[in-house]
């Protein structure tokens, strides 16, 4: 266990604003105002003035945006694609193929979120979701499935179950089994059962909770989930964004319009060769998915337009950054708060006496609880969701990982399965399922507001921890 963690007015004012933030967000009230006054008081805190205070509203926000800025370009091109491939008629013809197999909203749920589900394994979820997003999502909505449904599919299969067991690149196991010291086969053969719970009492809730509301013609959610109304510019924007990207095929599609329609899934699909044969994964195959994308647009735009084509794919490229841009406006807000939590700190306030606020009180609760096999469990998974509120999966797990060890040593639990625990609420809270600033992507992708996924999020979710509560402790 690490040495004694020092518990400093910081740490405090810092849990002080995440526990409002949370309150106003249950509230469904906006947060940057919020988050921007805690920015204030915690540089003035940590850097002793008002000054210092002033600097570091700004430096959080400027060290989100940068965070933010890769998935912030793939949004903008993939949606550039997508408006040239609707403005040219090649959506319909993508769609019409997949028909047979859509036939309505429950089954399209199913298969948007098995095809998330295979394409995060082999290429984690960040490229799946523009992949998935630039063929798949058209067809779905399509087929009429809600907006929203879609989004929840895509973010619990892909950054929620297939990003937290990891089984093919092994990315987040490695970790975990690293710094607990043990194999990463350990991992997931011990933790398979746990990883399988989550996964399918997760997806299977949110089906169940949400089959009701599937049809695109409840596109909005329904009273008890709709965004505040200080969301309303950001409804508004997902609801139009949705008719300019699906609006009704044209009768007569052009040769371009056909060209691109089988230049776009052969284009895609030579990508997934290209990662599988290079072993690409994260921001590489990212690039890779987004480069082709706004290659697939000029093409688009050359073919269709011709003469007009400059302009056209400017005013793609554009039209996809405003989207973008606008999406993530708030969210930068939001994340400049809980980048202060993670390592981010260093960068923003140099030496303030922490590598991270957040994982400091996770060791701190570690050393102060009482220690068996169960309550072990407990903090693991509890630790694991305060790493993951930065934002990032992954930063929580090397402390994940060595607590198992320690967790197991003390107490004689097995460490493979308290790593799993931890990976599990790590991944599930900060990949991208709990944390609107994380969930980003997927929001964009499906034109829908990340707070509403949030809150459409929870109960699943939940539902999935205590499943694996209670199947960690048959296995401790």
């Amino acid at each position: 266990m690490p040495d004694a963690i020092a518990i400093t007015p910081l740490h405090i004012l810092y849990l002080v604003g995440v526990i409002v933030i949370l309150t106003v967000m249950v509230l469904r009230k906006d947060t940057p105002a919020v988050c921007i006054a805690f920015l204030f008081l915690l540089g003035w805190a940590g850097l002793g003035s008002a000054g210092g205070g002033i600097q570091v509203v700004f430096k959080a926000i400027l060290y989100a945006a940068t965070q933010f800025m890769e998935v912030i370009a793939t949004i903008a091109l993939v949606t550039a694609l997508s408006r040239c491939l609707t403005e040219l008629g090649s959506d319909y013809l993508l769609i019409t193929p997949t028909a047979r197999i859509m036939k309505n909203p429950a089954l399209t749920w199913w298969v948007l979120g098995f095809a998330m589900f295979l394409f995060s394994l082999f290429l984690w979820p960040s490229p799946s979701v523009a992949l998935v997003g630039a063929i798949m999502l058209p067809f779905a909505v399509r087929a009429g499935l809600n907006p929203l449904c879609a989004a929840m599919a895509m973010n619990l299969f892909g950054h929620g179950f297939a990003l937290s067991y990891d089984p093919v690149i092994q990315g987040a196991p490695a970790v975990s089994a690293g710094a607990a010291g043990i194999p990463t086969a350990a991992v997931l053969a011990a933790g398979r059962p746990l990883f399988l719970t989550m996964g399918a009492v997760t997806v299977f809730t949110a089906f169940f909770l949400n089959r009701r509301h599937m049809l695109r013609k409840t596109a909005c959610p329904p009273a008890a989930d709709l965004p505040s109304p200080d969301d309303a510019s950001l409804t508004a924007l997902s609801l139009q964004a949705e008719e300019d990207l699906f609006p009704p095929p044209s009768r007569r599609p052009s040769k371009a319009a056909v060209i691109l329609a089988v230049l776009t899934p052969l284009a895609f699909l030579a990508d997934i060769v290209f990662m599988a044969v290079f072993h690409l994964n994260g921001g590489e195959a990212t690039s890779v998915v987004s480069g082709t994308a706004v290659l697939l647009m000029c093409a688009g735009a050359a073919l269709g337009f011709q003469k007009k084509s400059l302009e056209k794919v400017t005013e793609y490229i554009t039209d996809g950054f405003l989207f973008a841009i606008r999406i993530f406006a708030p969210v930068m807000v939001i994340g400049a708060f809980f980048f202060l939590g993670g390592e981010g700190i260093q960068t923003i306030m140099g030496d303030a006496g922490t590598s991270g606020i957040m994982n400091d009180w996770a060791l701190w609760l570690a050393r102060h609880a009482p220690l068996s096999p169960r309550t072990a469990a407990v903090l693991e998974l509890i630790v694991g969701g305060l790493t993951g509120l930065d934002g990032s999966g992954f930063s929580g797990l090397p402390l994940t990982g060595s607590l198992a060890a320690t967790f197991g040593s003390a107490t004689g639990a097995s460490v493979p399965v308290l790593a799993a625990v931890g990976q599990i609420s790590a991944v599930f809270v900060g990949g991208g399922t709990i944390v609107p600033w994380g969930l980003i992507p997927v929001a964009a992708i499906c034109g829908v507001s990340p707070l509403a996924l949030a809150r459409k999020n929870l109960i699943p979710v939940f539902t999935g921890f205590l499943a694996v509560l209670l199947c960690a402790f048959v296995l401790l």
